[in-house]
């Protein structure tokens, strides 16, 4: 594919195309915004809420991993309600939910109360596919289908990391003037208003409605093998990697995949459809996800704790204090946003969204091999980052268009969400197994080891670089066509 694109989203056939998908655009950004305020918001005042709860600042994790495992399921459903009873439908009960979860957090006085909070704000994970969804779905009759999703993909996310830069400096700011219950209240909000946004300002596309049923047997399948993962991971953040209650319920949960796997082969209306994902088109895309997730999701943690640990103590470490992390990522997120902006322009540059994707892989593992011999200075942290945040930016815009593009029109809804869902367990897993890098024992015990080692920062940027030059060669078993603008035949 080597067209060269005009101006974003000016290329459908009539004008009037061209407005309307600009329109829904426009209103699609603004939920990308709440996306990102939500992404943003938390991360600098994460001592300030731990105190506010009476809780210690590692406890905080366990709001992580409950909202990791939330939004690993109910992806599949919530993609599927999608291609079922129409995108547009499904946004707006994602998105009640997590206003929902929002305000809980507001009023949540203790640790259990505001891990269900935060457990219910994980809906909105499904919004960036359903939305690339509604964009596919409303340019299927331009001509440039593909060309104009990825552009309004680049938009979004875009907008998305912009935002996330917004709700970071915000919360930042405000932190030492406002009562803890309002500065909780801001995000739930912009959420609530957000919803109303959608409701009006976006239409139901025609036809949208794909026919079927939902596979309540899959779903629960799909259910209790991620149910049984997370819960194995929980363990081994508990007791540490030498439990062997942890690694058998892992490998339980391979078992209840197998089973789940075998059962959709043979099902008329799949909740994942597991053909479409193994198909040579797709699967390299859906590895990929996986993969990204690593670095993307599992990642962030360590690098905030090592930029706030202080060298004079440990030996290592940047020693910024917390209003500098606010700076730190900002600056990150601005090199996402300029790789989401810019992915257009990069795909035409390169001769093909393949190259793009496989490029953009390969600066994310570049950004994490860096840290390995230089991690010592700040200016080599945001230099390590800048790199890695470029092609983040890049693959989180991407990857959902591009599943998009290799799946037929009735299944796009469940392959971007699935973009999602791999890469939330992707996350997830990563998280874990981090936790354990570096602390040893994911316990609770007051009276177990506080300091990571040098050694497990080191594993972390090792895991998180390979993971991302793997997503680089799983993209190169991709066929050739598998991004073409030209459709897709998947064969079942």
């Amino acid at each position: 594919m080597t067209e060269i694109p005009p101006a974003p989203l000016q290329a459908p056939p009539s004008h009037a195309a061209a407005k309307g998908l600009a329109t829904i655009v426009g209103f699609l950004v603004m939920v990308e915004f709440a996306s990102g305020i939500l992404q943003g918001y938390y991360t600098p005042i994460y001592p300030q809420i731990a105190e506010h709860l009476s809780i210690a600042e590692g406890d905080i994790n366990w709001f992580e991993a409950a909202q990791l495992i939330v939004s690993a399921l109910c992806i599949p459903l919530l993609a599927r309600m999608g291609d079922l009873v129409g995108h547009k439908q499904v946004l707006l009960i994602s998105t009640a939910v997590t206003a929902l979860g929002s305000w809980w957090l507001a009023f949540s006085p203790t640790f259990t109360t505001f891990l269900i909070g935060w457990a219910l704000q994980g809906a909105y994970v499904v919004w960036l596919p359903l939305e690339i969804a509604i964009v596919h779905r409303r340019t299927r009759d331009t001509g440039r289908q593909e060309l104009l999703t990825r552009r309004g993909a680049a938009i979004l996310v875009g907008s998305l990391e912009l935002a996330v830069i917004v709700g970071a400096v915000t919360s930042g700011l405000l932190v030492e003037t406002l009562d803890m219950n309002l500065l909780l209240a801001l995000p739930a909000v912009v959420v609530t208003a957000v919803f109303f946004v959608i409701l009006a300002g976006i239409e139901q596309a025609p036809g949208e409605d794909s026919g079927g049923g939902i596979d309540w047997t899959g779903l629960g399948l799909v259910t209790v093998a991620l149910g049984v993962l997370m819960g194995g991971l929980v363990v081994l953040r508990l007791d540490g990697a030498g439990s062997a209650f942890g690694w058998l319920t892992i490998l339980a949960s391979f078992v209840a995949f197998a089973v789940f796997w075998r059962f959709e082969l043979h099902h008329p209306e799949p909740i994942v459809d597991v053909r479409l994902l193994s198909s040579p088109a797709q699967w390299p895309v859906q590895v990929t996800a996986f993969l990204f997730g690593i670095p993307v999701l599992g990642g962030q943690i360590p690098l905030s704790t090592f930029a706030q640990a202080d060298p004079a103590e440990r030996g290592y470490g940047l020693g910024a204090e917390p209003a500098f992390i606010s700076t730190l990522i900002g600056l990150y997120v601005v090199t996402l946003a300029i790789g989401a902006f810019t992915l257009p322009l990069t795909t035409r540059l390169l001769g093909g969204v393949r190259r793009a994707l496989i490029v953009a892989c390969c600066l994310v593992g570049l950004g994490y091999l860096l840290w390995l011999p230089f991690h010592h200075e700040t200016w080599q942290a945001l230099v390590n980052m800048g790199i890695a945040g470029l092609g983040s930016g890049a693959l989180v815009a991407a990857l959902p268009a591009a599943a998009a593009a290799a799946a037929p029109p009735e299944r796009t809804g469940i392959a971007t969400g699935m973009t999602n869902g791999t890469k939330t367990v992707g996350g997830a897993i990563a998280s874990a197994v981090f936790a354990i890098a570096l602390t040893a024992t994911g316990s609770l015990d007051a009276t177990a080891e506080k300091v990571a080692p040098l050694s497990g920062y080191l594993t972390v940027w090792a895991v998180c670089s390979g993971a991302a030059f793997l997503a680089a060669l799983a993209l190169m078993a991709a066929p050739k066509h598998a991004f073409s603008d030209q459709p897709l035949e998947v064969r079942h």
